[in-house]
């Protein structure tokens, strides 16, 4: 399940970051991501 998600994560990461043309939009890019795995772990320990 972790494996899975991670690499989910990976691959979207890299697709994101391929798709933002500023250091701005990568930031909010990568702060999504964040909270993104965020709700993913705590909905895993419920």
């Amino acid at each position: 399940m972790i494996r899975n998600a991670f690499s989910a994560l990976v691959v979207l990461s890299a697709f994101v970051l391929s798709a933002c043309e500023t250091v701005e939009g990568a930031g909010r890019d990568i702060e999504s991501a964040g909270e993104a795995v965020t709700g993913a772990a705590q909905d895993a320990q419920y």
